[in-house]
């Protein structure tokens, strides 16, 4: 039975106040990894607008980025290849290859890396991630990509939360604006 996955997705989600001392709240989307039937619904609806690009490997971001690439790449009957963050618990070794991101919605500027025999230059990459607000993290992937001779297929988000122009440059598709969340 086929579910109204957006309406289901913004269903599940909740803003949480995280306490004294926040300027902001959080997201919490625990709800969207308890239903079975969003996990089912979730790789095949991101990749959808991909699949005529014809993706060789998905990438994603540590940390809830990793819990959806392989739900992608299992969509597409292709490989997955985490991209790590310095301080995620999981530093690979060996030939790495790194960018750092622009600066975040916290202007945060990120490391990103990725073992440099896991990104060929025949690779098609689609990269996935839950949350997309500035499209930083997407941009150092995309240089990672490029510094690995792989074609940039586009970028796939639960929420894209960026502005038109980001979302245009990085071939951009969510499932959900943050407008739908309340």
């Amino acid at each position: 039975m086929a579910i109204d996955l957006p309406g289901r997705l913004a269903e599940l989600f909740r803003w949480v106040d995280p306490g004294p001392g926040s300027s902001h709240l959080v997201s919490d989307t625990s709800g969207w990894w308890r239903d079975p039937q969003v996990l089912a619904a979730l790789g095949p609806a991101l990749v959808a607008p991909f699949r005529d690009a014809r993706p060789t490997v998905v990438v994603a971001p540590a940390v809830t980025g990793l819990m959806l690439g392989p739900l992608a790449a299992s969509a597409l009957d292709v490989g997955f290849v985490p991209v790590h963050k310095p301080g995620d618990g999981r530093l690979p070794s060996g030939p790495l290859t790194w960018a750092r991101s622009p600066p975040d919605f916290r202007g945060r500027r990120v490391d990103l890396m990725v073992r440099d025999h896991l990104i060929n230059p025949d690779d098609r990459v689609l990269m996935v991630d839950d949350w997309v607000a500035t499209g930083a993290q997407a941009h150092a992937v995309r240089q990672i990509c490029a510094s690995r001779g792989a074609h940039w297929v586009g970028a796939a988000a639960i929420v894209v939360d960026c502005s038109p122009e980001v979302a245009h440059e990085l071939g951009l598709h969510g499932l959900l604006d943050s407008g739908h969340l309340t």
